[in-house]
């Protein structure tokens, strides 16, 4: 019986056929990626004896993922998309870069070109009868200077934790705007106050989770990409405070400096002067901006979006 003095055993010749390692075409570091990926799926098979149906198992859920359009809702689940985020914050330690805001998950309910307005816009459409929120903040550079024309891009669940687009009883762009910031860098909107929300119950990443026993509920908080010429995008969110899963954020998307103290108004002269004629909330945050390197910093991160 002759070896292949090349691949050692059968498992090594499968896995170099199978990531393309010795065929001509394709892409090289894609060939290395997949022969690394296969390699740990293989070993952990063999680690935990998995069987041929619990095998078949995990192939049928990744079509239930598929066909539900969960994966990028499971990838904050599992905590990838937050890693990162560590790994763009490690980068740029170990480079000695400052930072400014801190960066956050996207998470995956974008909808882009919401309408956009200047210093101030109302985000809700009046459909729902519940308390009014006035978000407002600047948008700076790490000195303090003020960022005039700078587009700060918000979106947020409703009070029943839905999002417009995805939610079809919602009009198009509801809590959904673009303002481009004053000449003091300032922007304002009036909006409702959003509540939390967890993963759709019957769905196949709660199904996951729970195989986990793992809740998959998030914090009331509000979705920014922050923008301007000559300066790093931003992607974040802020987190409110007082929320019970402000620390327990299945998506991991809580950081120290993203909680937001909401403040109740009850002055109504205040009240008048934003057209706002209850009691409502008040949340304060602003965003420090880094100066660009180079132009692509300038851009947000490409994946797929609705409507981009």
């Amino acid at each position: 019986m002759t070896t292949n003095p090349v691949y050692p055993s059968e498992l090594d010749a499968l896995l170099a056929i199978s990531s393309g390692l010795n065929a001509e075409g394709g892409n090289e570091r894609f060939k290395q990626i997949m022969h690394q990926l296969l390699s740990d799926l293989c070993h952990t098979i063999k680690k935990f004896d998995i069987t041929d149906e619990e095998f078949w198992v995990a192939i049928n859920y990744l079509n239930e993922l598929g066909e539900r359009k969960e994966a990028a809702l499971l990838a904050a689940g599992l905590g990838l998309e937050h890693y990162l985020d560590m790994r763009a914050d490690e980068k740029e330690a170990a480079a000695g870069n400052t930072s400014g805001t801190p960066r956050t998950i996207e998470g995956p309910l974008y909808v882009a070109n919401a309408p956009l307005s200047q210093d101030f816009a109302r985000m809700d459409d009046g459909s729902e009868e519940t308390e009014a929120m006035w978000l407002h903040g600047k948008v700076t550079d790490l000195q303090g200077n003020p960022v005039a024309g700078a587009i700060v891009d918000i979106w947020h669940a409703n009070t029943h934790g839905c999002y417009s687009f995805f939610d079809p009883s919602q009009s198009e762009y509801n809590l959904r705007r673009r303002v481009r910031t004053a000449a003091d860098g300032s922007y304002a909107v009036r909006s409702i106050l959003p509540c939390g929300y967890g993963c759709p119950p019957d769905g196949p990443t709660q199904k996951l989770l729970n195989g986990l026993g793992r809740h998959g509920n998030r914090p009331a908080h509000i979705h920014f990409f922050v923008s301007a010429p000559g300066f790093k995008h931003l992607t974040t969110q802020i987190n409110l405070n007082g929320d019970q899963y402000l620390w327990d954020d299945f998506a991991f998307a809580t950081r120290e400096e993203l909680i937001a103290d909401p403040v109740k108004i009850t002055d109504d002269k205040l009240a008048r002067e934003r057209d706002i004629h209850a009691p409502h909330t008040e949340v304060s945050f602003s965003f420090a901006l880094v100066k660009a390197a180079e132009s692509g910093e300038e851009e947000r991160v490409k994946r797929a979006r609705v409507m981009e």
